[in-house]
């Protein structure tokens, strides 16, 4: 598999500039079979009032983002990984969704909300997904999802080669735990988080970019800066992800010991 991470700045309530800005950085990136983008990457981050959530918000399947991209996707036969805010018939989420050449593939709401998401957006009541596809077996989770261990393991349990992570870091620690999620599991990850800052309301966001790809041996593939908009492609070979086994005597997955745990 190609993946490419596309590391860009959002600006807060404007998602015809944001998706613009993301189409062409996906325009200048090398060829992929697959995209990923960040967490609410359309609308920005950081809410101050229910009613921008309602303005901002789109369904999993239409609106202008979901539009925009699903042709990108069509024309250019790629995947693509994104997150946005998800206005649906049960509430608001953070959402992200995962579109193919023939349209939408799934959408996953976010189980753990960080901090201030929880005033605005309702806690997904779904596992996160596993998605078995031509260009591979994608697991998907979102940002604060990475602070649970049992997500990530529970996407590797169901056959996740690579672990696709839309994220809005805060925190300083996720690229680093990355390593480990992708090491304890024998998976790749592709996290890929903004940059940019957003002081709204009183409230202040500064995101810490690093976007990353790492291997299964919790080897880092790419790590971008933390404060330019860019992109980065890498070649992963899914095959690498398959392989459980440690050495002669140690299978990760077979010598789990869940009944004692």
């Amino acid at each position: 598999m190609r993946a490419t991470l596309v590391q860009l700045d959002s600006h807060f309530g404007q998602p015809r500039r944001n998706v613009e800005r993301a189409l062409a950085l996906m325009q200048a990136a090398a060829a992929s079979d697959l995209i990923v983008l960040p967490e609410l990457f359309p609308c920005g981050y950081t809410f101050t009032d229910p009613e921008e959530v309602r303005a901002l918000a789109e369904p999993a399947n239409s609106g202008p983002t979901f539009e925009a991209l699903a042709a990108y996707a069509r024309t250019h036969r790629v995947w693509i990984a994104y997150g946005f805010a998800e206005r649906a018939a049960e509430g608001f989420f953070n959402s992200a969704s995962v579109l193919g050449p023939d349209g939408l593939v799934g959408t996953y709401r976010k189980m753990h909300l960080f901090s201030r998401e929880n005033l605005f957006f309702a806690p997904g009541q779904t596992p996160a997904p596993v998605y078995d596809l031509p260009i591979g077996k994608l697991g998907l989770m979102i940002c604060f999802d990475w602070y649970f261990p049992e997500v990530a393991r529970s996407l590797a349990l169901r056959g996740a080669q690579v672990i696709v992570h839309p994220s809005n870091l805060v925190l300083p620690h996720c690229p680093q735990a990355m390593l480990t999620r992708s090491l304890e599991n024998r998976v790749f990850s592709l996290t890929c988080d903004r940059i940019g800052s957003e002081h709204r309301g009183g409230v202040e966001h500064d995101f810490i970019g690093s976007s990353q790809a790492v291997g299964p041996r919790g080897e880092l593939l790419v790590r971008l800066s933390g404060d330019r908009e860019e992109t980065a492609t890498v070649d992963l070979d899914l095959a690498q992800a398959d392989n459980k086994r440690l050495n002669p005597h140690n299978d990760l997955f077979t010598a789990r010991r869940p009944e004692l745990y």
